[in-house]
């Protein structure tokens, strides 16, 4: 009887605690919300506005959004708006590379667009943490903190929004529009090139990988899929330039090894010509967060 009543006390504590940090946070996000009424930020082609309430679920957790061919990114008021500006210039590069105003690809727009996919922006983990600890009704989102996100990248650091929001289009867009291709098992094509280059099929991640792998990422949370959704990403931004500035491969030989188009068009040639297929029309050059400049 003890027990249980300890037991009962526990889970009393615990709820309490949760109802008190929902109270906190809505509270200051409702606060958050009144401070961005009057925000108007940004380009002709994006602007940055106080979310509405049209946005019912959003609303309550985060301040400002903005918008790229449908797609929303919804931040916190801590968010620079010259942050989340940049990410929402780089999902458009990313989308319309070419920058004529039209996404250079309707059908992956259209997948994004029917998924509700959507990027989350906040200062950093803690404040997100806290944002998606309520049921959050679509889960094809993705995280960036405005702290990885650098205006220029490799200055002061590599800029994450080059990652997050490719792997947002990758794994929701390509890998779903083109299963064959991009779909994120080992059927796929891009599968059986990861598997190549990591030394073999691993269905999780291994101890240690065969010492001629070229990619090696280590992460054990990280799924088959997850693995997929990476490799991706480092292959297409090292074709793309994003990986060569100085000191990067340094930063990053632990876990990827060719860095630059020329390597990977030499030691990767599944992958290379996969990314590089003018029919999927994957982006060609690298988003510098100045779409239409």
């Amino acid at each position: 009887m003890l027990k249980l009543n300890i037991k009962r006390i526990k889970g009393y504590l615990i709820n309490l605690k949760f109802l008190i940090l929902f109270l906190i946070l809505f509270a200051s996000c409702h606060d958050n919300y009144q401070n961005c009424i009057d925000l108007d930020y940004g380009s002709e082609y994006i602007k940055i506005k106080a979310v509405e309430e049209s946005d019912k679920n959003y609303f309550k957790y985060f301040c400002k959004k903005t918008e790229v061919f449908g797609i929303k990114i919804y931040a916190t008021e801590n968010v620079a708006n010259e942050k989340l500006f940049h990410a929402a210039s780089v999902l458009a590069e990313y989308l319309d590379n070419d920058e004529d105003g039209t996404a250079d690809n309707q059908r992956i727009v259209n997948r994004l667009i029917d998924k509700k996919a959507w990027l989350l922006m906040a200062m950093n983990e803690e404040e997100s943490s806290a944002a998606i600890r309520f049921p959050i009704r679509n889960s094809a989102f993705l995280e960036l903190y405005d702290e990885e996100v650098s205006i220029i990248n490799g200055n002061p650091r590599f800029d994450a929004s080059l990652e997050e929001i490719l792997h947002l289009i990758t794994q929701h867009g390509y890998a779903e529009v083109y299963p064959n291709k991009f779909g994120e098992n080992k059927h796929s094509e891009i599968g059986k090139a990861m598997d190549m280059a990591r030394g073999g099929y691993f269905k999780n991640v291994p101890n240690s990988y065969p010492s001629d792998a070229w990619y090696t990422y280590d992460d054990k949370t990280c799924n088959y899929s997850c693995q997929i959704t990476e490799y991706t990403y480092w292959a297409l931004t090292s074709i793309l330039g994003a990986q060569e500035f100085p000191g990067r491969l340094e930063e990053i030989q632990h876990e990827w090894r060719l860095n630059t188009k020329e390597k990977l068009k030499n030691g990767d040639e599944l992958v290379y010509s996969l990314l590089t297929d003018p029919q999927f029309k994957l982006p060609v050059n690298i988003p510098d967060g100045k779409y239409r400049e």
